[in-house]
């Protein structure tokens, strides 16, 4: 055996603007965001964005995006599939936490939407996570509590109301499959 440590580049914010493509920088690594999503995945977005546009219409401060580029940190920078922000974006980018984050499953993002984005998401003090399972048709909603994720709900075919500041938006889910 080698005692050999392996060293990878920490990239950040400035490196990342340099590349081609669609590209995730989680912690100094990056994640291609290739190829591209699914035609089920992207039935599923395009209907949750309606959903959501059509829900905000009563909530003028705040809009649905699908995806935009979130500066988390320096060395950090997502593409959730959806957001929903409450606030004036006045960059190129997102450099505060939205209101709310959507993340659509496929084989090559579950395990980094369940466990790194997750972690981020909760840390950065996001009021709303969503994961959608396109395979088991199943939303979770996980609400911010005290600084941390609790599920409150989880199904098919129900129906959720996000309280998005001054607004409180009603949300049916068994619109989007």
């Amino acid at each position: 055996m080698s005692g050999a440590v392996k060293i990878l580049p920490h990239y950040t914010f400035s490196d990342w603007e340099q590349w081609e493509g669609q590209w995730e920088l989680i912690e100094g690594i990056p994640y291609a965001m290739r190829p591209l999503p699914e035609p089920r995945h992207q039935k599923i977005a395009t209907l949750l964005g309606s959903e959501f546009t059509v829900a905000l219409k009563s909530c003028r401060q705040c809009s649905a995006y699908r995806p935009i580029d979130y500066r988390v940190a320096d060395d950090t920078i997502l593409q959730p599939d959806m957001l929903v922000v409450c606030d004036e974006i006045t960059k190129k980018f997102l450099d505060f936490p939205p209101s709310l984050v959507v993340e659509i499953l496929s084989p090559a993002t579950a395990l980094k939407d369940r466990h790194s984005k997750y972690s981020i998401y909760e840390s950065q003090g996001i009021p709303y996570y969503l994961i959608i399972s396109p395979d088991t048709e199943e939303v979770e909603v996980f609400k911010l509590n005290n600084g941390v994720y609790s599920l409150e709900q989880k199904g098919k075919n129900f129906s959720y109301p996000f309280n998005l500041g001054n607004c409180i938006i009603p949300i049916d889910f068994k619109e989007i499959w």
